[in-house]
């Protein structure tokens, strides 16, 4: 017998759906289906997580110039 899931179909970058599968193979249960290079069908359910996640990822793998200088000023005040 025939089973339906309900999903959302995403299409992003390349980069950006193996940093959603690498969230999947931490947390499971939000990737249904990788359909290609940049499409996956995703629990509709946890996008919201998946959004957060992402922008934590995103932002621990920034280079900021502005934290290099702030930390060369603290040293230098010691």
């Amino acid at each position: 017998m025939a089973r339906a899931i309900k999903g959302m179909l995403i299409e992003c970058d390349p980069s950006i759906k193996s940093l959603v599968v690498r969230i999947d193979q931490d947390y499971r249960d939000i990737v249904i289906e990788e359909l290609d290079d940049t499409h996956l069908l995703i629990d509709p359910s946890k996008l919201t997580f998946i959004k957060k996640e992402l922008n934590r990822i995103l932002a621990d793998n920034s280079y900021n110039p502005f934290d290099d200088e702030d930390a060369q000023v603290a040293a230098v005040l010691g």
